[in-house]
């Protein structure tokens, strides 16, 4: 029995570097991932007679969102909010979305509509819709989403608006995905929270990074000043995140994450739009700045090693000391029921399907797929740019 206490050079090793990788988990989970929480614990709502409630630009990006664009509009023309317009900008659609556009048009004064012209080529399509339907507000507080997106209140308007400051030109929202069945929408919902977490514990901290066009706001006047999507016109994305990652800082960046606050996108029916969509975000991310998405990144190594740290101890005790089999499980559990705790208390303040029960395979499920976008856009390469005619010559 007494020989069970007494390790080899190699089996302390293993101990300590199993241990290190556990604590770095644990920081990642307490400092990082639970920051927002300890946010949300602490903010004090303003008392009403300090409200403003600043005059709205809402513009819905919409491409072939017939359907959407029936179901959604109405919540959008019915919030709660004194002053407020809303700009469809329709992105060279084929289906019934103008015809819906300009019924809605008769019987509300605060819907407009725009379109892309069929005939722009070489240049990113949405960028080019968002600019147009930045010209058409009428006001400088700009908020963000698109048609297959549905607030979840009445008071979404509200709760992005008036959370501004005199300082405040971007205001960072959360789009959450609904409860659907399957492995494939576990998988989209736990990767939404994912990335959901990390940017709002980013803005936070005081260094924003990325924003999601889904739930988004800025003022007018920052989008001219910074020329626009000028720097990212050879990309046909970035026109959210990397817009975002290029003119946010700490002084002039905020967050929203109330309940009333929440987009939720609709369901993705296939995994080849999942796919594109990440390989999309994927082709922006390389042109960030600042090493927040690289820290992420590094977590996800971190769990990786520690995970195999964990496995390999097993091993060893198994074939050898089990203690070292049951201090490696109770150190992977540990870090289980940490991240299962905080993540299920997230997802609720996010209106985010909890995958709680999930996540032993989804930890590894969305590195190997993160990882297999990465191999497939390498193969996809200047898929992800723009080009003029005189390059094409």
């Amino acid at each position: 029995m007494e020989n069970l206490f007494v390790f080899n050079h190699f089996e302390l090793y293993l101990i300590g570097i199993t241990t290190l990788l556990c604590c770095i988990q644990l920081l990642y989970l307490s400092v990082t991932y639970a920051r927002p929480l300890r946010f949300k614990r602490k903010k004090k709502n303003k008392p009403v007679d300090e409200v403003a409630f600043p005059p709205v630009s809402v513009i819905v990006y919409a491409k072939n969102e017939s359907e959407n664009l029936r179901k959604h509009l109405p919540v959008l023309l019915t919030q709660e909010y004194p002053e407020y317009e809303i700009i469809v900008v329709n992105d060279g659609s084929t289906d019934e979305s103008d015809d819906i556009l300009k019924m809605l048009e008769q019987e509300h004064k605060n819907l407009y509509h725009t379109f892309t012209p069929e005939n722009v080529k070489y240049l990113s399509r949405k960028k080019l819709a968002l600019t147009l339907g930045i010209k058409a507000a009428k006001h400088d507080i700009l908020l963000f989403t698109e048609a297959d997106c549905l607030p979840l209140s009445p008071n979404w308007i509200a709760s992005m608006a008036t959370n501004y400051t005199t300082e405040t030109s971007i205001m960072l929202g959360f789009c959450a995905y609904g409860k659907y069945k399957g492995f494939l929408h576990k998988l989209i919902a736990y990767d939404n929270l994912v990335n959901g977490l990390q940017a709002i514990s980013a803005a936070l901290s005081g260094t924003p990074y990325t924003g999601d066009g889904r739930n988004l706001s800025y003022k007018k006047e920052l989008f001219f000043a910074n020329n626009g999507y000028q720097k990212s016109l050879n990309l046909h994305a970035g026109d959210d995140d990397l817009f975002v990652n290029q003119v946010a800082t700490k002084r002039n960046t905020r967050i929203t994450y109330n309940p009333e606050s929440i987009m939720q996108m609709s369901k993705i029916e296939r995994f080849n739009r999942w796919k594109e969509m990440k390989v999309s975000r994927a082709a922006t991310q390389h042109h960030y700045k600042g090493g927040m998405l690289f820290f992420y990144r590094l977590n996800d190594l971190f769990f990786l090693l520690f995970a195999l740290a964990v496995f390999f101890s097993i091993y060893v005790g198994v074939t050898g000391n089990w203690l070292i089999a049951v201090f490696a499980a109770l150190l992977y559990l540990l870090r289980g029921v940490v991240k299962s705790t905080i993540f299920h208390k997230s997802a609720k303040i996010l209106q985010q399907k909890t995958v709680t029960k999930w996540l032993f395979f989804l930890d590894y499920a969305l590195p190997a797929f993160n990882l297999y976008v990465y191999i497939y856009r390498m193969f996809r390469g200047k898929n992800d740019y723009t080009f003029r005619l005189l390059e094409g010559k």
